[in-house]
C-alpha cells in the first residue's frame, strides 16, 4: 500500500469513529509505517476532510503532552500539537450535549490569541508574549477517538492530537501583566477542587509550550498567524465528564471559565 492510501485509509477511519462514536484500535499495529511524521501528514489530511465536510475552518492549534507526566506515561519526550477548527469553539452559556463523543474529557488551559505571526526556527518564550494580544482562561474538551484512550504517539498526532471542542472565557487581558510561570489555576467539578495547579505545570511556562509549537512548525513550512489562538496545553491531569456536570477553572487574575454539561 502506497503513503498515500495509508493516510487517507488512517484519516477516513478516524473521521468514521468521530461519527460514529466508535473507538478504534491503535493505527500502530496495523500500519509499522505510521511514524511521526506521517501521523502530522495523516492529521493534515483529516483536518482538510473535515474542513470541506463539515464546512467549516482553522482557526488555531493546540498543544498536548506538555506535561512531564504525560510525556513519561506514553514514553515520549516532547509535546504534540493539533489544529483547532471554528466548529469546535462552544460558548459559556450554552450547556454542552454529551451524545457526540466516544468518551470526553476537560482540560483546564490558558488561551493565548496573537496579533504577529509566530515564525520559527529560533522562537523563545520572549518572541510568543511579543506577538500575543490576549490570554484568556480556557477549557479544552478532549475525545480520542481510541478504544480506552490507548495510543502511541504518532496515533495520538494522527488523531488530531485528541482535539474536540474548546470554550475561551469573555475576558481577555494583556499577557504584559502576568507572570504565567506563577499563575496559580484551581480546577473544580460540581463544587470540589478536582485539581489545581500553576503555569510553570507547562513546559515550566505556557509560552514555552508555544514557542516549541512555532519552531516545530516551521520544519513543515507553517506559522501561527495573527488572529489565531492557540490553546497552551493542560494545567492538570484531565478529568472525565459525565451528564450534569459543571466545571469551573479559575486562574489567578484572569478570572473563570465554566462548562455546564448534559446527556
Amino acid at each position: 500500500m502506497i503513503k498515500t492510501d495509508v493516510i487517507d485509509q488512517i484519516a477516513f477511519d478516524l473521521l468514521k469513529a468521530e461519527k460514529q462514536k466508535k473507538p478504534v484500535n491503535r493505527f500502530v499495529d496495523v500500519y509499522p509505517e505510521l511514524d511521526e511524521t506521517l501521523a502530522y501528514q495523516v492529521q493534515e489530511r483529516l483536518v482538510d476532510i473535515k474542513c470541506k465536510e463539515e464546512n467549516t475552518k482553522k482557526i488555531g492549534r493546540k498543544l498536548g503532552l506538555t506535561s512531564k507526566a504525560k510525556q513519561q506515561m506514553i514514553g515520549v519526550h516532547e509535546p504534540s500539537y493539533g489544529v483547532l477548527l471554528e466548529n469546535m469553539q462552544l460558548f459559556e452559556d450554552e450547556k454542552i450535549s454529551l451524545a457526540p463523543f466516544i468518551h470526553p474529557k476537560l482540560e483546564p488551559e490558558i488561551a493565548f490569541i496573537f496579533n504577529k505571526e509566530v515564525k520559527g526556527p529560533h522562537v523563545t518564550v520572549a518572541d510568543v508574549l511579543a506577538a500575543t494580544e490576549y490570554i484568556a482562561p480556557a477549557v479544552e474538551l478532549i475525545d480520542s477517538r481510541f478504544h480506552g484512550f490507548s495510543f502511541t504517539l504518532p496515533d495520538a498526532v494522527a488523531d488530531n492530537s485528541s482535539s474536540s471542542r474548546f470554550i475561551i472565557g469573555e475576558r481577555f487581558y494583556s499577557p504584559k501583566n502576568f507572570d504565567m510561570k506563577l499563575m496559580g489555576m484551581v480546577f473544580k467539578q460540581n463544587g470540589e477542587v478536582v485539581a489545581t495547579g500553576a503555569g510553570a505545570a507547562v513546559m515550566g511556562h505556557p509560552a514555552r509550550a508555544i514557542a516549541w509549537l512555532a519552531n516545530r512548525l516551521y520544519k513543515v513550512g507553517q506559522s501561527i498567524h495573527p488572529g489565531e489562538v492557540v490553546l497552551s496545553g493542560s494545567l492538570s491531569a484531565a478529568i472525565k465528564i459525565e451528564a450534569g456536570d459543571h466545571f469551573t477553572a479559575g486562574f489567578d487574575g484572569l478570572g473563570m471559565v465554566e462548562a455546564v454539561f448534559t446527556e
